[in-house]
C-alpha cells in the first residue's frame, strides 16, 4: 500500500512538472561574473545561481558560464570536466582558454580556464580587471565553438564584466554562420559600476576598429555597460521602478541620457528569492521553526536572540532587524542623525554588517550608551543574518537607491515587517498598508529625509504596540507573498519570446 501511493505522488509531481513546461524551445547561454554555489561575493551571484535553474526547470535549455576563478571550492571542481581549448585574439594578445563544463541541480555550467587572468585570490579589484573581463566576454563568443550541440540563440550578458559580448559579437563575430543569428540580452544589476578605462584601450585591449569606436566611447573613455546597452538587443534592469529611475541623473550615473535614446528596448523585472532556503520552517539558523500557521513561534527566537545578545528578554520590546552594507547607499546617513531617537522608543536594534569605518564607529560609540537597546554587529555572518529574520519584528532598509533589493522579501517572508524608502525594488514589493481596505505588507516613506524615516519606524512601532489585529493582517499578506523565481522566470521568458 505504501508502495503504491508513492507511485502516486511520483506520478502527481511529474504531472505538475510537466504542466509547468513552456513552449519556448530556444536556447541561452547566462553569463555572469560569479554564480551560487560557485563563487558569490553579491547579488548578481544569487540571480545567476537561480535564474537559470528557474527556466530549466521549466524545460528550457539554460547554460551558465563564467570564469574559473582560483578561489571556487575543491569539491566543486572535482566535478567539473574538460571540454577543449583554443587561443582568443584580444588586440595584440594570443590569450590561453581552456573550458570546463559541471552539471549541478540540473544546471549546465561552463568554466572559462586562463590562469594568467583568474588565478587569483578575490574577484574584482585588480589593476587590470578591465582586461580580465574583455577577455572573459571575448573567449565567451569563442568557446561556443567547443560547446558540442549547444548554439545559444540568445546570450543574456550581465553588468559591466560581460557588457562587452553584445559589442565583439556585432564586430568580430557576424560574418561566421554559427553567430549569425544569436540575440543578446543586456541586464544592469547596478548602474553605479559601469567598467570605465582609459581610451587607450580600446585599440590596446579590445581592438575595436575606428568605426566601432563609438559603441564603447563615453567623453574620451571606455565604457564597458555602454557598449552592452547600445548594442544588445534588449537591456533589462531588476525591478519596474529602478528601470525608469535610471533615466534621469540623480539615478543614471551618467547613462541616463544613452538609456533614454534606447528607451525602446529598456524594461525592469525584479528578482526573485530562493523560497527554499528562505524558509523559517526549515532554516537552520532559526531556533525555532516556524510558519504562518503556528507564527505564535516566531517570539520563541526573539527571546531566544534577546538572551544571546545580552539584550533586555522581553516578548512585547519591538525587535527591529537590519542586514546589510553599512554605506550612504543603504541609507546610514539618514539613520545617523535619528539614531538615538528610535532607541528612546524602547526598542531594540540589531545592526549587522560592514562597511565604512565612520558608520561602524558611529553604531559602536551610540551601542556603548544604548546597551539595552541597540547591538551593532560589525561583521557578516549567515548564522547572524538568519537569526535577525527570525527573530525581528521589523526589517529596516532606508536605501538612497535599491536597484532591487532581496532582503526586504526575506523578511516579508519571515514575518519580520520591512520599514522601507519607496525607491527601486523596494517600492516595486513592499506595499504601504492601508487602513481602510486592510491590504499592504509593510511601512514605506518616500523622501530622503531623516525624519521622514523617523515618521516611518514610529508609525511600525506604534501600531506593533497598540493595533495588533491590524499588525498580524500586516504579517499573513506579507507572509504570503509569492517572490520565488518559478514566477518571475515566467517574465524573462516572455522578454526572451520577443527577440
Amino acid at each position: 500500500m505504501a508502495t503504491q501511493t508513492k507511485t502516486k505522488k511520483t506520478a502527481a509531481s511529474q504531472k505538475a512538472a510537466k504542466s509547468e513546461q513552456t513552449d519556448f524551445d530556444k536556447k541561452i547561454l547566462f553569463v555572469a561574473s560569479e554564480a551560487v554555489p560557485f563563487i558569490k561575493t553579491g547579488g548578481l551571484a544569487d540571480v545567476a545561481g537561480a535564474l537559470p535553474k528557474a527556466l530549466v526547470d521549466k524545460g528550457v535549455d539554460c547554460r551558465v558560464i563564467l570564469p574559473l576563478y582560483m578561489d571556487i571550492k575543491q569539491e566543486l571542481r572535482d566535478n567539473m570536466k574538460f571540454v577543449g581549448n583554443l587561443y582568443t585574439n584580444l588586440s595584440w594578445r594570443y590569450q590561453y582558454c581552456g573550458l570546463f563544463t559541471a552539471v549541478y541541480e540540473g544546471v549546465t555550467y561552463y568554466f572559462i580556464d586562463n590562469e594568467f587572468y583568474f588565478k587569483r585570490s578575490g574577484l574584482y579589484g585588480y589593476y587590470d580587471d578591465g582586461e580580465r573581463f574583455a577577455f572573459f566576454s571575448k573567449a565567451v563568443l569563442e568557446c561556443i565553438k567547443l560547446m558540442d550541440g549547444f548554439t545559444p540563440d540568445i546570450i543574456h550578458a550581465n553588468d559591466w564584466q560581460s557588457a562587452l559580448i553584445p559589442v565583439f559579437l556585432d564586430v568580430f563575430f557576424r560574418g561566421d554562420d554559427r553567430y549569425k543569428y544569436i540575440k543578446t540580452v543586456y541586464t544592469i544589476h547596478n548602474i553605479e559600476f559601469q567598467g570605465r578605462y582609459s581610451g587607450f584601450m580600446v585599440g590596446d585591449v579590445l581592438g575595436l576598429p575606428d568605426w566601432a569606436r563609438e559603441y564603447v566611447d563615453y567623453s574620451g573613455d571606455v565604457n564597458y555597460m555602454k557598449g552592452g546597452i547600445e548594442r544588445a538587443n534588449k537591456v533589462t534592469t531588476v525591478s519596474q521602478t529602478y528601470a525608469g529611475e535610471i533615466l534621469n541623473a540623480y539615478y543614471g550615473y551618467g547613462m541616463n541620457n544613452i538609456l533614454v535614446n534606447r528607451q525602446y528596448k529598456l524594461s525592469g523585472i525584479i528578482n526573485g528569492i530562493d523560497v527554499d532556503a528562505n524558509d523559517p520552517k526549515t532554516d537552520k539558523y532559526a531556533y525555532t521553526n516556524y510558519d504562518l500557521a503556528s507564527f505564535g513561534d516566531k517570539v520563541k527566537n526573539k527571546l531566544a536572540f534577546q538572551e544571546a545578545l545580552g539584550l533586555p528578554v522581553g516578548a512585547d520590546i519591538p525587535m527591529i532587524g537590519m542586514v546589510g552594507r553599512l554605506t550612504h547607499q543603504k541609507g546610514l546617513d539618514l539613520l545617523a542623525p535619528i539614531l538615538t531617537r528610535i532607541l528612546d522608543m524602547g526598542v531594540q536594534l540589531v545592526i549587522l554588517g560592514t562597511g565604512d569605518y565612520k558608520y561602524e564607529e558611529m553604531l559602536r560609540s551610540v551601542q556603548s550608551r544604548y546597551p539595552g537597546n541597540l547591538r551593532a554587529l560589525i561583521t557578516f555572518s549567515g548564522d547572524l543574518a538568519g537569526k535577525i529574520y527570525c527573530s525581528s519584528d521589523m526589517f529596516l532598509m532606508p536605501s538612497k537607491f535599491e536597484p532591487c533589493g532581496l532582503s526586504q522579501m526575506i523578511a516579508m517572508r519571515y514575518g519580520a515587517l520591512p520599514i522601507v524608502r519607496e525607491t527601486g525594488g523596494l517600492k516595486d514589493t513592499v506595499i504601504p498598508y492601508d487602513y481602510t481596505t486592510g491590504k499592504g505588507t509593510g511601512f514605506t516613506f518616500y523622501s530622503y529625509n531623516a525624519f521622514d524615516l523617523l515618521n516611518a519606524v514610529e508609525r511600525a512601532v506604534g501600531m506593533y504596540r497598540d493595533y495588533k489585529e491590524d499588525w498580524n493582517k500586516i504579517v499573513k499578506n506579507a507572509m504570503t507573498q509569492d517572490f520565488s523565481w518559478k514566477n518571475i522566470s515566467d517574465r524573462y521568458i516572455d522578454l526572451y519570446k520577443q527577440l
